[in-house]
């Protein structure tokens, strides 16, 4: 039976966890990895999340994303799923968490191109909801009832947000 999808309260403890796993990547990987970043929901300070934390890895393109798959397997990053949908969006690789800091289920780290639309569409997105505390707010109202709704369905949850995060996209666009 898949993970029921569960929105708990913001950790402070997320960020530093970010940090300590975004270290122990670029310590491995670092010349071959051109920007990352802390995306998601657990990204924003007070907004509810599945307690996975998110990184966004930019590389070249995918011949560079291959090269790093067996390092990054060497970290326990062994949950391998490509992203055949996005030309530009190369694999999201999952890591169980191992500690006692937070609610924390694992890692997804997205290897995706550098500046990529699918790059910036998830920083525009975090920053936009780190600025906006109203919008944020209706986010995370959003998310709690759909993670109601779906609760043993991971894609109908995603997907039941879709036109929300188009709209912030959007907003973020425009100013």
């Amino acid at each position: 039976m898949p993970r029921p999808v569960i929105v708990v309260d913001y950790d402070p403890k997320w960020q530093a966890i970010y940090e300590e796993e975004k270290e122990c990547i670029l310590v491995l990987v670092g010349d071959k990895i051109l920007g990352i970043e802390h995306i998601g929901s657990t990204s924003v300070v007070g907004l509810g999340a599945k307690p996975i934390i998110d990184i966004m890895a930019g590389v070249e393109n995918l011949v560079c994303a291959n090269e790093l798959l067996p390092l990054l397997q060497s970290i326990g990053y062994n949950d391998v799923t490509p992203e055949p949908g996005d030309p530009e969006w190369y694999y999201c690789l999952g890591k169980e968490y191992i500690g006692d800091k937070a609610r924390l289920q694992n890692f997804h780290l997205h290897l995706m191109k550098f500046g990529s639309e699918t790059w910036e569409r998830h920083i525009l997105f975090r920053d936009f909801l780190r600025t906006h505390s109203d919008v944020a707010q209706k986010y995370d109202e959003l998310k709690r009832e759909m993670a109601a709704k779906y609760r043993f369905d991971r894609e109908g949850y995603t997907n039941s947000k879709t036109e929300f995060i188009d709209s912030v996209v959007n907003q973020a666009h425009k100013d």
